[in-house]
């Protein structure tokens, strides 16, 4: 069973689809946050785009993708790295002249620093904010959190909360994205990935344009009216569950949100020339670090 998995089953009991159990958590004291200092401005890339047009630059934007952040002395998987490991990553970036944005900066047609790096974090675990949040904030470093509205909505012990949500945001470090509602198989699949079927935003096979409007479309504008209304922002970007990609969800998330990313291939940094849209990432573990990935790139 991997990381999500595990999680849902601590935090929801399902008698029947999307049916929650509250659960509640003491929240942990967390690290004390040390203040780093400012790292000097380096030289800006503006848009290639015209005006009014979508949003291009002619560079290459590395994507990282994290998902659960565990203290050191756990154990991992390919979905989980360790603080140790993700303070390591975000120092390595520092040292190296890196410089982290947010999809809100990208889809607003900012200028960029010469060498951005997104820093992105799905399905929204409660490790976002006990464990990465604090480093973030200790090396000044951005990130986007792609969360699954539902377990906001019915709060357990393993995801954020609303008022996590809103705090991070608060910060200007951290942007909340969508992952969806439930589309990503919260379900009797818990979370999972099931070959053969469909996950995530996909198309059933057979499935009438009214039943997967009402199934996937309407759970992803669901997800954006949520997120605006509990960040008091509208949600600039989308994280595709599993990655799965659909040609009719497509064109409805192209428009809903300026800047979506897939979980692949990841072997090379996303094309801005190409638009904002199924930007690849690197899936960042304790045995691939950006440094690894990066120099590959």
């Amino acid at each position: 069973m991997n990381s999500l998995a595990l999680a849902l089953a601590a935090s929801l009991t399902l008698s029947a689809p999307f049916f929650p159990a509250a659960v509640s958590a003491a929240l942990p004291e967390r690290p004390a946050v040390q203040a780093r200092e400012a790292v000097p401005e380096a030289p800006r890339v503006y848009p290639s785009s015209p005006e009014g047009a979508p949003v291009t630059y002619e560079l290459r934007l590395p994507v990282l993708m994290y998902h659960h952040v565990v203290y050191d002395w756990q154990e991992c998987n390919e979905m989980t790295v360790t603080a140790g490991r993700l303070e390591r990553d975000l120092q390595w970036l520092a040292e190296n002249g890196y410089q982290s944005v947010l999809p809100r900066e990208l889809a607003a047609g900012a200028p960029l620093p010469e060498k951005p790096v997104l820093i992105t974090f799905d399905d929204g675990y409660r490790s976002n904010y006990e464990l990465a949040y604090p480093l973030l904030q200790k090396y000044r470093a951005k990130a986007a959190i792609a969360v699954m509205a539902y377990m906001q909505d019915n709060p357990g012990g393993n995801f954020l909360t609303w008022d996590m949500c809103r705090e991070m945001s608060a910060s200007g470090l951290v942007e909340i994205g969508s992952h969806g509602y439930a589309t990503h198989n919260l379900d009797g699949r818990m979370g999972n990935f099931v070959p053969g079927q469909a996950n995530g935003v996909q198309r059933r096979k057979g499935e009438s344009d009214n039943d997967f409007y009402c199934r996937v479309l309407d759970d992803l504008r669901y997800s954006f009216d949520r997120i605006a209304q509990e960040t008091g922002t509208p949600p600039t970007f989308f994280a595709y569950p599993f990655g799965k990609t659909d040609p009719d969800a497509d064109a409805y998330l192209e428009g809903l949100f300026p800047l979506t990313v897939v979980t692949g291939p990841g072997k090379y940094a996303a094309n801005l020339s190409k638009g904002l849209h199924k930007l690849p990432r690197f899936t960042v573990t304790m045995e691939r670090p950006p440094a690894a990935l990066l120099k590959k790139s």
